[in-house]
């Protein structure tokens, strides 16, 4: 059985937000993620696209999820 999750393989914490700069979550979200039901994943999924708008820098690199996406997307 698969989990959905945000990761996209970029874990660095923003020290002043408190958020991942990959996926938007807290350290404690991350790793409580395998505990939380469909719905509260879901839940918490929505929220993250505000949350990334408010870390200080963003990643440089492009991601391998980002990668496979691109390549997909080429393909």
């Amino acid at each position: 059985m698969s989990i959905e999750s945000p990761c996209i393989l970029v874990c660095s914490i923003d020290m002043k937000s408190g958020f991942c700069f990959g996926c938007g979550r807290t350290r404690d979200e991350i790793a409580g993620w395998m505990n939380y039901s469909p719905e509260s994943r879901r839940q918490l999924m929505a929220e993250l696209p505000a949350r990334l708008e408010t870390v200080e820098r963003k990643p440089r690199r492009e991601t391998r999820r980002q990668r496979i996406a691109r390549e997909r997307q080429d393909s």
